[in-house]
């Protein structure tokens, strides 16, 4: 399970770069904003998977019906995660926010198919 879960966080990670890279392509202000450095999103991709990992083998082990908990709550728990990303519109601009945004989605689209391998849901 450790190392399917730190694949996830390097290739999680990777997709970051990419977006990253992309976002201070595109626009003047992201070159100084912060959370496009990959000491801030690797750290905070490794977080979210493993709080990920965490939460979905929580739900795995305590609900009846896992598979339609997880449908309705990974969009919901990436929905929410967006909202700190909104308040660093001043600092990011939309460029930076969008990546930020961005970042949320390719975390959760790379994590989401390790945890149903490494964290199998009953059948």
């Amino acid at each position: 399970m450790a190392g399917g879960v730190l694949a996830a966080i390097v290739a999680a990670s990777a997709a970051d770069a990419v977006l990253a890279v992309l976002a201070r392509a595109v626009a003047d202000k992201p070159d100084d904003f912060g959370p496009l450095d990959p000491g801030s999103y690797i750290f905070l991709t490794a977080v979210g998977v493993i709080l990920g990992a965490v939460g979905w083998a929580v739900v795995r082990r305590v609900s009846k019906r896992p598979h339609e908990l997880l449908r309705t709550l990974v969009p919901v728990v990436v929905a929410v995660s967006f909202v700190p990303d909104f308040f660093l519109y001043d600092d990011g601009g939309a460029v930076g926010v969008a990546a930020l945004l961005l970042m949320h989605v390719a975390v959760a689209l790379i994590a989401v198919p390790v945890y149903r391998r490494v964290l199998p849901l009953p059948a």
